[in-house]
């Protein structure tokens, strides 16, 4: 038996009594299971005969099946329910009236990974603000934050304000998607008529093999546990032309370039940055995306310790490193990235140009990450306003 309940497990035990009279939306994905991998639409569709009437996808799709950013989906209707999906990532990520005019109630059963540049967030957040202007109420059905509620990195500068990040939280934000909505509905004050399903059984302290449930991918390069482990700093990679092993088995946890030196890299790493992992030297040849057919040499990363890893601090070290040994040929992604098509892709990932400026310079890490602690405190408070859950 899983040591978690999942917000959809708890509300399948007792529906709201309001929700009786309901019509009912829900915002899901193929990770949206229960601890037996039967979907939320058609357990919610069994629990409230007749009441669940459209459904609604993030970015990747309805059963997750586009692979990169700027990949939009179209509108369909599922071939289990019949009901209308109604596409947030394609014509438009801003539910309209029309999109909400069939429900009451929007339902959201997401799966987030704890990262800031994790798009699906943001999806609630505007469906939060179209409740709150249209007098719909939005229920969170909570999960676990896969790589527990540790909080690092920089807050992210209003100036760098996308859809990889619209309110100034840390790279790695320690809150479950509920706890999440909370803040955005408080300190960030969008408003809406909001409640949390919360979860039986998650800690704070807790990655997502230790809570028994079973991991669906969110998204077509998060396959496994590890990958949503290395991501929060993994990610940065998508802003360059080093390859963040998409097109592999591993993204994520593979990266690589064929201007790369492994060896070379691991020499001059600082050792402190290495804490609860192995990066272990690697080559691949990925079989879509950047570099496509052509050799990559790189590394694998392995986490031995998730207490001490700090996935953020470790892959900005590496990008310094390779900034500075391998100026030419290392590049940026130009534009367009996440329909931004002016800003460069490393800052609105990363959140602040200073930090991007500073890692160029050659200015020791250990000083960056002590300039964001201020701004980080704060976030901490604001965090803990919204916790749910105990640490232990």
């Amino acid at each position: 038996m899983p040591m978690v309940k999942s917000g959809l497990e708890v509300f399948l035990e007792r529906p709201r009594s309001w929700v009786k009279n309901q019509r009912v939306g829900l915002l899901c994905n193929p990770a949206s299971v229960d601890s037996q991998l039967v979907h939320a639409r058609q357990r919610i569709a069994q629990a409230l005969p007749g009441q669940l009437t459209a459904l609604y996808s993030p970015q990747h799709g309805f059963f997750a099946e586009k692979q990169d950013n700027m990949i939009e989906s179209a509108d369909r209707r599922d071939p289990i329910t019949g009901l209308p999906v109604f596409s947030l990532y394609g014509e438009t990520r801003i539910p309209t009236p029309a999109m909400l005019a069939p429900i009451d109630t929007l339902l959201v059963d997401l799966q987030d990974v704890g990262t800031r540049v994790y798009t699906f967030v943001y999806t609630l957040s505007y469906c939060m603000e179209a409740a709150r202007q249209l007098g719909k109420r939005i229920i969170i059905l909570d999960r676990p934050n896969p790589i527990g509620g540790r909080i690092e990195g920089n807050l992210l500068d209003p100036a760098c304000r996308s859809f990889v990040g619209r309110y100034p939280i840390p790279m790695r934000h320690g809150l479950t998607i509920g706890e999440l909505a909370i803040l955005f509905n408080t300190q960030f004050k969008i408003g809406c008529t909001l409640e949390v399903v919360t979860m039986q059984g998650w800690r704070r302290n807790m990655n997502f093999l230790q809570t028994g449930l079973p991991w669906v991918a969110p998204s077509p390069n998060l396959p496994t546990p590890a990958s949503a482990m290395v991501y929060p700093g993994q990610v940065i990679w998508e802003a360059t032309n080093v390859s963040e092993g998409r097109g592999t088995t591993q993204p994520f946890e593979l990266f690589g370039a064929p201007f790369m030196e492994p060896e070379a890299i691991l020499e001059q790493i600082d050792p402190a940055s290495l804490a609860g992992v192995i990066l272990r030297p690697a080559a691949f040849e990925p079989t879509a995306n950047k570099w496509a057919g052509h050799l990559c040499k790189g590394f694998q990363i392995h986490v031995t310790d998730p207490e001490r890893y700090r996935p953020y601090a470790l892959s900005l070290a590496l990008y310094q490193i390779l900034y500075q040994r391998f100026g030419d040929p290392f590049a940026y992604k130009a534009p367009p990235y996440e329909y931004e098509f002016e800003r460069l892709p490393m800052d609105l990932i990363i959140g602040d140009p200073h930090i991007r400026r500073a890692i160029e310079q050659g200015r020791p890490l250990d000083d960056l990450i002590e300039s964001w602690q201020p701004a980080l405190a704060t976030y901490r408070h604001q965090a803990e306003a919204v916790h749910l859950y105990l640490s232990a």
